[in-house]
């Protein structure tokens, strides 16, 4: 009954949710811990992890929920369910596009696919960052402690991407290199 409940939420999840793995956050979120699968900040831990891991997010996210829940077979289960659901898509997609490609039906869904797209992206930025940034509320929230350094070493990140062009794998080094840091000086948990 488990692996049956797992794979239609992620069957689910896989089926309702376009723009790729970052909307999907949000879903796998609300399934995940109204299910008991994972804890927030578990599944924050684990965006990190998975956006330094080779893959695509939303499958790494749809194995781990799998794995924890169930297991190899659950692991299994769950990636069966969420690239199910684009593969028989894309293959729809594929068959149809070219004789529906120039109609306004198939224009303006895609024009207000966008808008929500963006919206879930929005959400789970939100949702992530409330737990890494004020895990306790807003009313126990101050710049004190490591929040300041984590602030201003995004804002140092964010800058130099912005401006200059520097590969990726460096700033995920370079970022891993200040997190250990960071939790021997601050003695994080």
């Amino acid at each position: 009954m488990i692996l049956i409940d797992l794979f239609l939420t992620i069957l689910k999840i896989g089926a309702f949710t376009f723009g790729g793995g970052y909307p999907m956050i949000a879903m796998i979120q609300y399934d995940a811990e109204q299910h008991g699968w994972l804890t927030q900040a578990e599944l924050v831990d684990f965006v990190a992890l998975s956006e330094s891991m080779p893959g695509p997010l939303a499958v790494n996210m749809a194995t781990f929920v799998g794995m924890r829940t169930y297991g190899v077979l659950g692991a299994l289960i769950a990636t069966l369910g969420i690239i199910l659901p684009s593969f028989i898509i894309i293959l729809i997609i594929a068959k149809c596009f070219e004789i529906y490609k120039n109609s306004k039906a198939v224009k303006g869904i895609m024009f207000g696919i966008k808008p929500a797209v963006v919206g879930l992206i929005g959400a789970a930025f939100l949702s992530v960052g409330r737990t890494v940034f004020i895990p306790n509320g807003l009313q126990a929230f101050s710049f004190t402690d490591i929040t300041l350094w984590v602030f201003f070493g995004i804002f140092v990140i964010s800058a130099i991407l912005a401006f200059k062009k520097v590969h990726p794998i460096f700033v995920i080094i370079f970022s891993a290199a200040a997190g250990i840091a960071a939790g021997y000086l601050f003695k994080i948990e």
